[in-house]
């Protein structure tokens, strides 16, 4: 989704290609069988070349087999010149092949410094969404061979649109099937589950882009199309673009399906939950929809039927999204059924987002385990969220909260410590985030007070009494001086207050000393102001208010 994340994709898939050559090309013997079952050239080492050398039709579909697309687009050519006709359904088989593998070799896949030369020459940086997607160029070896055909039939229609499609070519997708008609054919069921995808692309309103749905589902009841499983997939997915308008068409497309004997697979529920719920946001509050759809999935055991049901192979493993699953364990169950998964999956398999590590920190509230704070902020750290605001707010309020044990409080304060460095400086002295009067106060009442004079932000009444019982409890007098100090200097009308309680609740003692000599006092005086003579420093500050 990011640039940064693609690099890290395109360096992790480059290091494992290196990896897999290294090991065919130092022990080649061990890569010379093939157990595969069923065997599956494509994906054996390059070693395994072609068998068939002559030009025929039977080398065609060889090389169509072993998905080598241009060797087989050249072959093609070859025996056109040659005067040797190749049949439709191989042709066809040719076009499924170029259409499918975007007209270059599978190999060539994802090779960002082949798709983005142009753009690096340009100056500019490529958008992540286009790093991974490939597009569909005009006049290609699909284009140039459909146009070849004397009498192309509806499976060469079906490879050229579905491909257009796949390549976002969309309008050109369109403008094909109205070709399609005009030649007195009728598109198959694939055609019409590629152009129903398309549709959201090829309309600007949201209505639009329904009735172009709703148009393509009619004209395959008057062409006699019946649907199938990947024919609901699809228009769910295309209700996935359509705002507001896809959550009150979703359920009557499930339900008009279902009369038809079509159910919903594992990749349905997942689009229908897109549907309904922003990917990456929370979901507290709004599980009516889950609810409904764990009730409809429970028990039931499901086999991948969609390419796309393959994000949810296993419903015990992913639950629809990863996302929905964690946010759903956080709010029904308890926080070591939660923490089990957590640590089984992120962030090797899931990487959560900002939002779930929220309600991660919820969770552990909710269970009463603040102790394990420290730990979620270092996985934070890890994942990249350390600048979000609203998480690390969240995590500070959690840890100032309340009081506890001195194991967890120093584990707290080392965390707050770390915090700090965060809302200092980031890399190359970048500040990442900016104070407020809640992350100051929650951070000093884990840590320290000074920050507020430094940044340049007023402490509450409350955090100033609650600082004060804590430094009282721990002994630490000259820290309940320095807290009146920095009330006196911004000025706070609870500044006489504090004082009359630090000489209620404190010894203050040496008073021709410049500095603070102070213990506590058992038994402080009931008037205010009465307590024994206090150092200069303090006297001097009493005088001046």
């Amino acid at each position: 989704k990011t640039s940064s994340e693609f690099k890290l994709f395109s360096l992790s898939q480059e290091s494992g290609r290196n990896a897999a050559k290294y090991f065919i090309n130092t022990y080649p013997k061990y890569f010379q069988k093939d157990y595969a079952q069923p065997h599956i050239p494509c994906l054996m080492p390059e070693t395994l070349e072609a068998q068939i050398e002559e030009a025929s039709e039977a080398a065609l579909i060889e090389r169509i087999r072993m998905r080598k697309v241009k060797a087989a687009v050249d072959l093609y050519d070859q025996l056109l010149q040659a005067g040797t006709s190749v049949s439709l359904d191989v042709t066809n088989q040719l076009l499924d092949l170029i259409c499918f593998c975007g007209d270059h070799d599978p190999a060539q896949e994802n090779v960002p410094e082949q798709r983005n030369e142009e753009t690096a020459k340009k100056g500019r940086a490529p958008k992540a969404s286009g790093l991974l997607k490939a597009t569909w160029k005009e006049n290609n070896n699909a284009e140039r061979i459909f146009a070849l055909l004397s009498e192309p039939n509806t499976h060469s229609y079906s490879a050229l649109i579905r491909g257009m499609v796949k390549y976002g070519a969309y309008s050109k997708a369109f403008s094909t099937y109205t070709d399609l008609l005009n030649n007195r054919l009728k598109a198959d069921v694939q055609t019409f589950n590629a152009l129903i995808i398309a549709a959201p692309e090829v309309k600007e309103k949201y209505n639009e882009k329904w009735e172009l749905i709703v148009d393509l589902l009619k004209q395959m009841a008057e062409q006699k199309v019946k649907p199938n499983l990947l024919t609901l997939n699809a228009v769910l997915k295309a209700l996935r673009r359509c705002g507001t308008l896809g959550k009150s068409q979703a359920f009557p497309v499930i339900s008009e399906m279902k009369a038809l004997s079509i159910d919903p697979s594992l990749a349905s529920y997942n689009h229908l939950l897109t549907i309904f719920y922003k990917t990456g946001a929370t979901i507290q509050g709004q599980t009516d929809i889950l609810q409904e759809v764990m009730n409809e999935v429970s028990g039931k055991s499901f086999t991948a039927q969609d390419p796309d049901d393959g994000i949810c192979i296993s419903l015990q493993r992913c639950l629809l999204t990863y996302a929905r699953f964690f946010s759903l364990l956080c709010m029904m169950e308890n926080i070591d059924v939660m923490l089990k998964w957590y640590r089984d999956l992120v962030p090797s398999v899931y990487y959560p987002s900002s939002n779930i590590m929220r309600d991660l920190l919820q969770a552990l509230d909710t269970d009463n385990r603040l102790d394990l704070i420290p730990q979620i902020w270092k996985d934070i750290k890890q994942l990249g969220h350390a600048n979000r605001q609203n998480l690390v707010e969240e995590l500070l309020i959690l840890m100032a909260r309340e009081k506890h044990n001195q194991e967890v409080q120093e584990s707290f304060a080392e965390c707050a410590l770390d915090i700090k460095k965060i809302y200092d400086t980031g890399d190359r002295g970048k500040v990442l985030l900016s104070w407020t009067a809640g992350s100051l106060s929650d951070l000093i009442s884990v840590e320290m007070l000074k920050l507020f004079k430094t940044h340049n932000r007023v402490p509450s009444e409350e955090l100033l009494n609650r600082f004060l019982t804590c430094v009282k409890e721990a002994g630490e007098v000259n820290q309940a001086v320095e807290l009146v100090q920095i009330s006196a200097g911004f000025c706070l009308p609870e500044t006489p207050k504090l004082i009359q309680r630090v000489q209620q609740e404190f010894e203050l003692t040496d008073p021709g000393s410049s500095h603070v000599v102070a213990a506590p006092s058992s038994n402080p005086p009931a008037a205010p102001f009465s307590s024994p003579p206090a150092s200069a420093h303090f006297s001097s500050l009493c005088v001046s208010l």
